[in-house]
């Protein structure tokens, strides 16, 4: 079992706050602490503090008002690393983190054959954590014509980062299914749900802005840690 690659910290702290704006946790025009103070309670050094809130201002979610501080924008939708990441902490947000169990070249599954052109695709298996809380086992597939081997060290946190800056793939949009489902008789042991158990499942297709079917998965996420949610804009 290895640990995916982090996000740079910046991005990591960009998309909490992100997060956090869009659970509500920090509300509209609410006046950010100064950014020395934060950035001591964040663990961080000043610098990749204020690259990050370039990001979150860049994003059109903070006003950054000089002599008077960082103030807080909503807005309905972003584009974010975690646009389409939709488990959330029970009382909202947490920063999403990845651990890989496995990556491997297969065959496609009976069903699969949409997800590209390939034979093959990879499938990876990786365990999902919100601040630290294991919520979720997924399996992911990727059309094997995107790359010809795909390693643990190659991905980061966030896959849809390491489609758009390492293949060139870029989601556009996804299609969920939500419902419940036992957990597979591969779970692994590091999960704490256990093979056989009901709990919430999501199966998406996620589509580039062409149409093109990139990406297959299937998420088994425990309800009593973690919710889906789902943000629309106004219409």
């Amino acid at each position: 079992m290895a640990k995916t690659s982090a996000l740079p910290k910046f991005i990591q702290l960009s998309e909490m706050l992100i997060r956090e704006i869009a659970a509500g946790h920090l509300a509209d025009g609410a006046r950010l602490p100064p950014e020395r103070d934060m950035a001591d309670e964040l663990g961080v050094a000043v610098g990749t503090l204020r690259k990050a809130l370039a990001d979150v201002e860049a994003k059109g979610l903070l006003d950054r008002v000089q002599g008077s501080g960082n103030y807080v924008r909503h807005r309905p939708v972003v584009d974010s690393v975690y646009a389409f990441f939709r488990l959330e902490l029970l009382n909202g947000g947490g920063l999403p983190t990845a651990e890989v169990l496995s990556v491997d070249r297969l065959a496609k599954p009976d069903g699969f054959a949409r997800l590209g052109g390939d034979a093959e695709g990879h499938r990876i298996i990786r365990l999902r954590s919100l601040d630290g809380v294991l919520i979720a086992l997924e399996e992911i597939w990727l059309d094997g014509g995107h790359r010809d081997a795909v390693a643990v060290a190659d991905l980061s946190d966030s896959l849809y980062h390491f489609y758009r800056h390492e293949l060139g793939v870029v989601i556009a949009s996804v299609e969920d299914r939500i419902g419940v489902d036992v957990m597979p008789d591969w779970t692994p042991e590091a999960f704490h749900l256990k093979a056989g158990q009901t709990t919430g499942y999501i199966e998406r297709i996620s589509w580039t802005a062409a149409g093109a079917p990139a990406e297959f998965s299937r998420t088994w996420y425990d309800a009593s840690r973690a919710s889906y949610i789902s943000r629309m804009g106004k219409g």
